[in-house]
């Protein structure tokens, strides 16, 4: 079902629930757990494997490591084993709204095809440059990925293997190379698209059902369901 729902309602949707999710005070650890009940109950109702949502969290590794320093470094070290109070609920803080946001993105990139996310940016009136850029990242990204593998074939056929720092010349001429070839690509891109009477938007439908917006509320609303028990709870 959410895969038939319309881009915008799901964009709206996951976007408002992030905020949400964004505005809870940390020290409400169990309004936490009850969005992370929820947001993993919609995940697998979807279709979303937990080795997916696994491998997704690995995108918030860099988040990890600086979380983990902050007990280390924070202010007033007299928590347990010399860590600092005011750094572990900061890195609790920063590691439970990455990981649930990274989740909410997860949820949206499983029900919502590319070509569709667009359509529903359009549909929500967003700056037409921010859109048209957008639309050429994600439908050029695999064309650019591509020409990257074979130029790695191409070194690999030739013996060249990056295996210590004296390759790093090589590794960063192909990579110049593989900009100016992108570039090319763009600018021969761009002059098809004008003459073939371009204006900044690409002609992609908004499709959906009826009752799309009523149905994508779900996520935010049981959210703020969540979070009035929590203020409730907080009194």
């Amino acid at each position: 079902m959410a895969h038939r729902l319309s881009p915008a309602s799901k964009i709206v949707a996951v976007t408002a629930f992030v905020f949400i999710v964004v505005l809870t005070p940390r020290e409400w650890i169990v309004t936490f757990i009850g969005y992370a009940i929820v947001l993993g109950i919609v995940l697998l109702a979807v279709g979303v494997r937990p080795a997916r949502m696994a491998r997704s969290l690995v995108l918030e590794v860099p988040f990890v490591a600086f979380a983990l320093l902050l007990p280390l470094v924070g202010p007033d070290p007299s928590g347990f084993a010399g860590l600092s109070i005011a750094g572990m609920w900061a890195a609790w803080n920063i590691l439970i709204k990455a990981s649930l946001g990274v989740l909410a993105a997860t949820l949206l990139a499983a029900t919502t095809l590319p070509v569709d996310m667009v359509a529903g940016l359009q549909a929500l009136r967003l700056p037409t440059p921010l859109v048209a850029i957008f639309t050429f990242f994600i439908r050029y990204v695999d064309v650019v990925s591509h020409q990257y593998r074979r130029m790695r074939v191409a070194q690999e056929a030739r013996g060249f293997r990056a295996t210590s720092p004296r390759s790093w010349p090589v590794l960063a001429t192909g990579l110049g190379a593989l900009f100016v070839r992108s570039f090319e690509r763009g600018e021969r891109v761009h002059l098809a698209l004008v003459s073939r009477g371009y204006d900044g938007r690409l002609p992609v439908p908004e499709a959906g059902m009826p009752r799309s917006w009523p149905l994508a509320a779900m996520l935010p609303v049981s959210a703020l369901v969540i979070l009035a028990g929590g203020w409730l709870a907080s009194w």
